[in-house]
């Protein structure tokens, strides 16, 4: 597991309170939102367990690519140093080849990844620092669609939720326009379904990491 996500769900609640708790003193003195819009790279470190199915000979596996996207976001502050962030973006596509005893059929399907996230974030240091770290921790929720294969299968992938963690900086131009860069961490397992000449099954724990950065606008 992604060491930004070492963390149990009553970890993350126990969190969630606590920000609630330091946001509710200062919640009639910040009420502004920020938007953001980057580039991100979505970066699997994908593991499976084996794809399995009669005929299928031991050893069979698969393997999970990179992608690129564009990121939008809005974050709303309950106070001076906290905030509620939810993230989405436009769905990469995500391809996944053959592997072991089975490479020879090469890619076997894409899919999207269709990602919102909603975070809780701390921001470190006063409003209208030029540098302002943050940490946020939340849930994530993922579905993968538009699942395609050049092998005629009916491929079936099973949504996700999971916890979802990030860290960046915003460095700030001016009261309204600034740059942000973030570093994120999701908890994403999906089962395959494949049904054909046989029925193919595998759980693909996708491990993500992805690499944000953009710009951002606060009114």
């Amino acid at each position: 597991m992604h060491p930004l996500l070492r963390l149990s769900s009553s970890a993350v609640l126990a969190a969630l309170a606590a920000l609630a708790t330091l946001s509710a003193g200062g919640l009639a003195q910040a009420q502004d939102s920020t938007l953001k819009a980057g580039g991100i790279y979505y970066q699997t470190h994908a593991k499976t367990n084996g794809i399995t199915g009669i005929g299928i000979p031991p050893g069979a596996d698969a393997t999970v690519g990179n992608a690129t996207t564009l990121g939008l976001s809005y974050e709303y502050a309950l106070s001076p140093n906290v905030g509620v962030e939810l993230v989405l973006g436009v769905p990469p596509k995500i391809k996944a080849s053959a592997a072991g005893s089975v490479a020879f059929l090469g890619e076997v399907l894409t899919t999207r990844i269709v990602a919102p996230t909603l975070l809780v974030n701390y921001h470190f240091f006063a409003p209208g620092s030029t540098l302002r770290p943050y940490v946020g921790v939340g849930i994530n929720y993922t579905r993968l669609t538009d699942t395609q294969t050049p092998h005629g299968w009916d491929v079936h992938l099973s949504d996700s939720t999971g916890l979802a963690a990030h860290v960046g900086v915003d460095w700030a131009f001016n009261k309204q326009w600034g740059l942000f860069a973030s570093l994120g961490a999701t908890q994403v397992r999906s089962d395959l379904t494949a049904t054909g000449a046989t029925v193919l099954r595998s759980t693909i724990d996708f491990r993500p990491v992805t690499y944000t950065v953009g710009a951002s606008y606060r009114f």
